[in-house]
């Protein structure tokens, strides 16, 4: 029964056709073409990032030279310790021996604290990369399962008050600021009912306000797009024959609407989830967390050029990350996307 509809013309099953559209010409592995490709756009999206991280910290207003010496230091002071910062080195030199750090794994050493930056970063990182993770778990398996559920129960003009309710809600919150969430989410459980810890991370449970902040704009975000491509996928041909032949609604759901719909929802997640780490510097801030998002700000204020950069570094970094997983579980998924091409 399922070879008849997977064998439909035209059906867009990825586990039906990409056999034939993910195979690359003159015999070439389609995944050489991904990793080729994926490759130049990381070495680029690289370039880009520490180009722009060096650039942009001289552009906050403010000389970390006084910051380091204090409010009653004297010029010469101020001028000795610009030189012993490297400060008084023309751009383009200080520009070189940033790159040579990169490389070097050395990012220098924090005018404020006078430590190296990856030690910094390694102490911080673990907390940071804890809330990411469970943000991004929170909203994949939330919001898939949503929107595709929605999508369900609303088809053919069906119930038309959960639609609207839905379209309703997820639209409000997704436009609630994150720090207006987090703020709404401590008063609530914080305060009034007093059941959860709302700063520092000296508990398990700390997590889970950070987390929920964090998680909640996005998981309306991509439950949306689930549900509208549920519906269009809904409406295809294979999937009127397949509800036809009166298959189970999990193995119909799951085997033929599921694969078909991921696509266009990953590659959504994939940006959505990536914003997620600017977002935990406001979330980290706001509860206290001792992560790079609570030590950026504070290197901003303290104007802490190198941890400045180091942190924004390695955000930038799993940023791009992030992305290559997702198009590499898209290719999986779906090979006919190593080609560079969506298809839904």
């Amino acid at each position: 029964m399922l070879d008849t509809i997977s064998a439909l013309p035209g059906s867009p099953e990825p586990g039906s056709a990409p056999a034939a559209a993910g195979r690359a010409p003159h015999g070439h592995s389609p995944w050489l073409s991904f990793a080729i490709r994926r490759g130049g756009g990381i070495l680029l999206s690289g370039g880009l990032l520490i180009v722009v991280t060096f650039f942009m910290v001289p552009l906050i207003p403010g000389d970390p030279a006084v910051a380091v010496a204090g409010a009653d230091a004297t010029k010469v002071q101020i001028d000795a310790i610009r030189e012993s910062l490297g400060l008084n080195l023309p751009l383009g030199t200080r520009f070189i021996d940033y790159l040579t750090g990169i490389f070097t794994g050395h990012l220098g050493e924090s005018f404020a604290y006078h430590q190296s930056v990856a030690s910094i970063i390694a102490t911080k990182l673990p907390f940071t990369a804890t809330l990411a993770a469970c943000g991004i778990i929170i909203v994949l398996i939330v919001s898939i399962p949503l929107g595709m559920l929605v999508g369900i129960l609303t088809h053919g003009s069906r119930n038309r008050w959960l639609d609207v309710g839905f379209g309703t809600l997820t639209g409000f919150f997704q436009a609630v600021p994150q720090y207006v969430m987090a703020t709404i989410l401590v008063v609530i459980f914080g305060i009034t009912l007093a059941v959860l810890p709302v700063a520092g991370a000296g508990s398990p449970a700390s997590i889970v306000l950070p987390v929920a902040a964090l998680s909640i704009a996005p998981i309306c975000s991509v439950s949306r797009v689930v549900r509208r491509e549920t519906a269009t996928v809904l409406e295809q041909d294979f999937m009127r024959t397949a509800r036809g032949h009166r298959l189970a609604a999990v193995r119909l759901y799951a085997r033929h609407a599921l694969p078909n719909l991921l696509t266009t929802a990953l590659t959504l997640s994939g940006l959505v989830l990536s914003g997620m780490l600017g977002g935990a510097i406001i979330i980290e801030t706001v509860f206290s967390w001792p992560g790079l998002g609570r030590e950026v700000i504070a290197a901003i204020v303290n104007k802490d050029y190198p941890v400045i950069q180091g942190i924004i570094l390695v955000l930038g970094a799993m940023a791009i990350v992030i992305n290559l997983l997702i198009d590499i579980v898209l290719g999986a998924i779906d090979p006919r996307t190593l080609g560079g091409k969506t298809h839904v």
